[in-house]
């Protein structure tokens, strides 16, 4: 009775054949006959290709199949396998594992998306429609690098219920959101001002200092405070001296704020002469 094909046991990487960092012996390389042409190596490795791209395709049907596992740890283990394996195939598995029953198996999924990057990008657009997935496609979103990711995730900021996950996602995105959040400053909403002040606080660039320095002076006491924090945060001198005035503001709440945060906010010792 003939045996049945078996998948690489667990642990090899199914693109090298591998354990670890150690090859498989008895592998295609070893069993090639001294003196092959150099036609026979082209041809075996272009049959080692084929088979490992079977192979590849093998364990992502294998993960996927887990991924209805009634046991939310072999659904995890799925999840951050296909994440690994960085394949566009694994987007659309990955994408319903974000609607998974257990939050442990979604929040690797946000990963697992982050990982396979680029090609993830339009489902994750497309899976901002539904509120029910919203929140993780734009965690999600926040972990590629990609700039189509921008404009969605700022659109957010806009809605009062997932803004904090779009802040979240930006802060997340570091630099490449620095630009449109500087530009959000000057938004007529001043909710989406807000948002922006606060990541910008966060992310803590220093190309943010000057457009914060100008916020210590918007009509919302709010935003005005939160750019004083923000500030404190960045932890440039140029923002120190520049709320200094908020000493008199007529909202008492920036007043007091401001007044904790210089006082925390102690000018750098001046170096003493090596001789001194």
């Amino acid at each position: 009775m003939e045996e049945e094909p078996k998948h690489p046991p667990q642990g090899i990487n199914p693109l090298t054949q591998q354990v670890g960092d150690e090859p498989l012996a008895g592998g295609v390389a070893d069993q090639m006959p001294a003196g092959s042409s150099a036609v026979d190596e082209g041809a075996i490795s272009s049959g080692t290709v084929a088979l490992d791209e079977e192979q590849v395709k093998d364990e992502i049907d294998i993960q996927v199949d887990l991924l209805s596992d009634p046991d939310w740890v072999v659904r995890r283990e799925a999840v951050i396998t296909l994440g690994e394996m960085g394949d566009e195939r694994c987007v659309e598995p990955l994408a319903r594992a974000l609607r998974d029953g257990d939050w442990q198996v979604r929040e690797v999924a946000i990963e697992a998306m982050g990982q396979v990057g680029s090609p993830a990008v339009e489902t994750l657009l497309k899976l901002l429609r539904d509120w029910e997935v919203r929140k993780y496609a734009i965690a999600a979103l926040g972990k590629i690098r990609d700039e189509r990711v921008l404009d969605p995730l700022m659109l957010q900021l806009r809605n009062d219920e997932f803004k904090d996950d779009a802040i979240d996602a930006l802060v997340v995105l570091g630099e490449p959101s620095v630009e449109r959040l500087i530009g959000a400053l000057r938004d007529k909403d001043e909710n989406v001002r807000k948002c922006a002040v606060l990541a910008l606080g966060r992310i803590k660039s220093g190309e943010a200092i000057d457009p914060l320095i100008g916020m210590l002076g918007d009509k919302d006491w709010f935003t005005r405070l939160t750019a004083a924090a923000a500030l404190e945060s960045i932890g440039d001198e140029r923002g120190r001296e520049a709320m200094k005035p908020l000493l008199k503001d007529s909202d008492m709440v920036v007043k007091m704020r401001v007044e904790r945060i210089l006082a925390k906010w102690k000018k750098p010792p001046i170096s003493q002469p090596a001789n001194a």
